[in-house]
């Protein structure tokens, strides 16, 4: 399978630079799988097309400011940091780093970021992917302290620095749980309201957590599908979640999958049978067309890159014709695409 055969068209100003007015104000394209029909409508619309006794499951992960901008101790140097991952068995304060320009630092190297409050970062290896091992040093605690200093890590087709007004909106309102250096952007359409106007009408919540990496800006560089491997993410599945899948599940409902994260973590939690085990691990899981869904019966997404495993994975849903002809049809009526675009619903 060519990688080619999820490329699509898409204007260069069809892609979001900033969010909606509200929340809940996007676009949604509802894509049936069982059927061609298109139907153009507002996400505040979603309910409708839920039914008493579904269940959403959503990601609670939240976005940490992970970009830094600093100086190079003893030569002034401008330095950019992007964080992508915490290191396993650290104290919390080590992180695997972006740095630009990376050919200014070296082990042993140090970064001022700030003085009040004081954040400071010396090198201590190299890592994979020209990326950097890095342990950060701050008065205070240091996710208050890049809370307080930290940009929000944009991804790179937004052509603008990041904004105050992406502290709140590059953020789910139901985030929790700090440590993705991207947004689960499904989510980023839901207010609390409209999350009200779904439980009156008898749909239950879900929550899973998934950390996003920075993989999830990387592009697919080979040429088939088989030959791509997918970074690995942390992930949870509380008990309570696990419970309520398997209630809805055998009460006739429908899981809904807020998001692609939700999705995978969904699926590489569950067994051969759809049962979705609790707990916490990693998963790296590849989801393409010919894959077999075991949990999910409906899913809510963003429009994805072209050629990405995100388009992919939809494919694998609710198939590649059908998903391009939606990502057409949204193009010449434009939608708006990516991170802070609009929505589709797969049923």
């Amino acid at each position: 399978m060519r990688v080619d055969d999820f490329d699509y068209f898409l204007p260069a100003d069809r892609i979001a630079q900033y969010p909606a007015d509200r929340r809940d104000h996007s676009r949604l394209l509802v894509i049936r799988r069982d059927t061609d029909a298109l139907e153009d409508r507002m996400f505040y619309d979603i309910a409708d097309y839920l039914r008493p006794g579904d269940l959403l499951v959503r990601n609670d992960s939240k976005v940490i400011p992970a970009r830094l901008y600093g100086v190079k101790e003893g030569t002034g140097a401008k330095i950019e940091f992007l964080l992508t991952k915490q290191s396993e068995g650290a104290d919390g304060n080590v992180w695997e780093t972006m740095v630009r320009p990376g050919r200014r630092l070296k082990p042993g190297d140090r970064v001022a970021f700030s003085d009040s409050p004081r954040l400071t970062a010396e090198i201590l290896d190299y890592s994979e992917g020209g990326t950097r091992t890095v342990r950060f040093e701050t008065d205070g605690v240091f996710l208050e302290t890049l809370a307080e200093i930290g940009r929000m890590p944009l991804p790179p087709y937004i052509a603008r620095e990041s904004e105050a007004i992406d502290k709140e909106r590059y953020q789910t309102v139901y985030a929790r749980d700090p440590g993705s250096v991207a947004a689960p952007t499904a989510g980023l359409h839901f207010s609390e309201e409209l999350f009200a106007k779904i439980r009156e009408k008898g749909v239950g919540v879900a929550d899973v957590t998934l950390h996003v990496g920075i993989g999830t800006f990387r592009p697919v560089k080979v040429e088939t599908v088989e030959e791509h491997h997918m970074h690995f993410e942390a992930y949870t599945v509380p008990e309570e979640t696990a419970k309520k899948i398997a209630e809805t599940k055998a009460n006739g409902g429908r899981v809904i999958a807020v998001g692609t994260t939700s999705t995978r973590t969904l699926e590489s939690a569950a067994d051969e049978n759809g049962a979705v085990r609790a707990g916490s691990g990693t998963t790296g899981i590849f989801i393409y067309p010919g894959y077999r869904f075991k949990v999910i019966d409906g899913l809510i997404t963003n429009f994805h890159l072209p050629k990405s495993t995100l388009v992919m994975l939809v494919s694998a849903f609710a198939g590649r014709e059908k998903v391009l002809a939606a990502y057409k049809h949204a193009v010449e009526d434009g939608y708006r695409f990516f991170s802070y675009g609009d929505a589709c619903l797969f049923l």
